[in-house]
């Protein structure tokens, strides 16, 4: 076991020149007050406070056309940042798919990252099959889960897509459905899928997630800040209030995560 050690599987980053605006944006869109900035700098500096060791970072393709730019970013991110591990992204409106992912196994990037609400997509939709197949075995997918204003993100939505895939590996962010965390148990918990604490801990009842750790199994959760919408003081402050072992804490703060995407101990 590495105690004390972290990995935070789920934190977005962003090129200097946008990053004031993307945080900016995100905050808006649901409401919250941003106090970090997005920058890889800063979450470095963020995660140093609770010691945390490797990132999971990623960004999100809005635009087909943004798809390449936004990999090369990550991919640079990754080669300037040893403690960083990079998710590619994808979007539904690409031409060929296959290549697309080759591009991303080709960059040394580490998965895939989607997000249903802000890509305009349903996860079940027809037109996301080819991007499961073309990742299927071959990198696991980070997806956002759950909306309270829209259905794309559902976690129904989301067994459907494991039903057609089963040897698609999957991290469903926020516990399986930020906001639908009961749709989430009825629907994922205890699946052959991942969960990320992030974004979750600040609204839900600390029951409700010690409930949904145990039942779908610690050894399928994984720590996750959601930077930079929480700083890593917060999120790991919310994290130590559940009532875990010692052991079920490193599992989720390293060992998860350093057996999915094979960070060396």
């Amino acid at each position: 076991m590495n105690k004390n050690r972290i990995i935070d599987a789920h934190a977005h980053i962003f090129p200097e020149k946008i990053a004031e605006k993307a945080v900016r944006s995100i905050g808006q869109y649901y409401g919250i007050s941003m106090t970090c900035q997005g920058v890889c700098e800063d979450l470095i500096e963020n995660g140093k406070k609770i010691n945390v060791k490797k990132y999971v970072v990623h960004s999100t393709a809005t635009k087909v056309e943004q798809v390449g730019p936004i990999n090369e970013f990550i991919c640079d991110a990754c080669s300037k940042y040893d403690s960083f591990i990079g998710l590619g992204t994808i979007h539904p409106d690409v031409d060929e798919v296959e290549v697309e992912v080759n591009k991303i196994i080709e960059l040394g990037l580490k998965g895939i990252k989607l997000h249903p609400d802000f890509q305009d997509f349903n996860i079940d939709d027809e037109s996301m099959m080819a991007i499961y197949k073309a990742a299927e075995g071959k990198l696991p997918i980070l997806i956002h889960m759950g909306d309270e204003n829209k259905t794309s993100s559902r976690p129904k939505r989301l067994a459907r897509v494991l039903d057609l895939f089963p040897e698609l590996t999957v991290i469903a962010a926020h516990f399986g459905g930020y906001s639908m965390w009961d749709e989430s148990i009825e629907y994922l918990v205890g699946r052959k899928v991942y969960f990320d604490t992030s974004s979750s801990l600040f609204k839900m009842e600390k029951g409700k997630a010690e409930d949904i750790i145990r039942k779908h199994g610690v050894e399928k959760i994984l720590f996750g800040t959601d930077y930079p919408m929480w700083s890593h003081e917060d999120e790991m402050e919310r994290f130590n209030k559940l009532q875990l072992s010692d052991y079920e804490r490193q599992l989720i703060l390293w060992e998860n995560a350093s057996r999915l995407f094979g960070i060396d101990d």
